[in-house]
This record gives structure tokens, sequence and C-alpha cells, in this order.
């Protein structure tokens, strides 16, 4: 299985965000991953729509922007003006009643759309759009923070939605995630792993990178 790592730049050095894309780029990570937080659906306020624009400034690596806001809609094309072609634009499920909406908005805009759950929101709440959802989201922590640990009692809900979501979806988690975790995650259906700490606060990132890759296929590695 070809699992993909997208590194949460949420962990990185604020002061060294560029030198920090070109950490991972060079280490050769799938995506780039941009938490959104506005205070509001999380107890928290981190990056806006210049972080996504800084980042493609710098790197060709795509985009795994995550929007933990309410009113994502009011959003999009906001963060899509910064985006390209096989960039992600992810909302929160629990923020809407009309998913299908954004996720036409996101698609309209030429990215993939994703949707995300929180550890306790249920599989059942992604049910209309799970066909139309280029990823889905499991976070394994709850979010708002980096540095959380892994909640493994979301992997029976991840192994549902992996088995109900249609070919070729993106199966991501966040939260938690390191050579210890990210194998767990796997055998449960993930195939993208979003990684913060496990990264950005090992001394050597391309070590960390290959760590992570090497464990999710199984393979030894020493964190």
């Amino acid at each position: 299985m070809d699992i993909k790592i997208s590194a949460s730049i949420l962990s990185a050095n604020p002061m060294e965000f560029g030198k920090a894309i070109k950490d991972v780029e060079t280490a050769k990570v799938d995506y780039i991953h941009v938490d959104v937080m506005d205070g509001h659906f999380v107890p928290n306020i981190t990056m806006g729509p210049f972080i996504s624009e800084s980042a493609k400034s710098v790197t060709n690596v795509p985009l795994d922007i995550h929007l933990m806001i309410e009113n994502a809609d009011k959003y999009i094309k906001s963060f899509a003006k910064a985006a390209t072609e096989g960039d992600i634009i992810t909302f929160h499920i629990e923020t809407t009643d009309k998913p299908q909406d954004i996720i036409s908005m996101i698609k309209d805009e030429g990215l993939l759309a994703g949707v995300a759950l929180n550890p306790a929101t249920p599989a059942e709440a992604v049910e209309s759009v799970i066909e139309t959802a280029d990823l889905i989201l499991a976070m394994t922590v709850n979010p708002g923070f980096s540095g959380q640990s892994f909640i493994e009692d979301v992997m029976p809900k991840l192994n549902e939605l992996s088995k109900n979501a249609r070919p070729g979806t993106l199966m991501e988690v966040d939260g938690g995630l390191t050579c210890e975790t990210a194998p767990i995650a796997v055998k449960n259906g993930a195939n993208l792993i979003a990684a913060a700490s496990a990264i950005f606060k090992h001394d050597d990132i391309s070590k960390a990178v290959q760590d992570l890759k090497n464990s999710c296929n199984l393979e030894p590695a020493i964190c």
C-alpha cells in the first residue's frame, strides 16, 4: 500500500516556516498540512490564507488545508486563491448541515474536497457525502492543539469509513501520529498520515519522515 505523509507545519517554528517547508520538501513528504483554527470551533487561533500563499511561493508540494473553523463556506474562495490543482481543502462535518454544498464549492475551484470528523463524531455523520468526498479525515485527537496523544478508540470508526468510502479516497488521520501509532491507523484503513511533532520536533527531519514511512509499511524503525 502506498502510504502518504502530510507534514503539519503547526509544530514548525513559526519564525522559520519557509525553511521548515523546504526541509520537508527535501524529505519528500507528499503534502504540507496547514491547520486553520478560528478560536470558535476550536479553542485556538492559527493560520489564515496568507500562510497558504506563502507556502505556495516556496514549494510545489501540494497543500492539505484543514479548516477547523465555523462557516467554512465563507472562506473557501480565499483559500482557493492560494491553491492549485492537487491541493486539498478539508472542512469539518460538525460545522454544517449542508456538507455537499461545501464539497461542490471546493471542487468548483478545481481542488480536492475533504471532510473531517472529530473523535466523538460517528461515521454516520458523513454518510451523505462519503461517495463525493475526495478525502475523509478521522481526527485522532480533539482538534485545537499540537502534541496530544493518539486516541486509539477512533480506529473502529476509521475502519468502517475506509470500507464504505469509494475506491481511491484518501483516508487521513491527524493527531498523535508517530512511528508507534501510524501503523495502527494504517492497519485500520488510513493511507494518509498527518504528522506534526513527530516530524518537526525531530533533530533530523528527513530521517523522521523516512522512519514514519518505514513504520507505515511495517518495517522496523527507531524514532
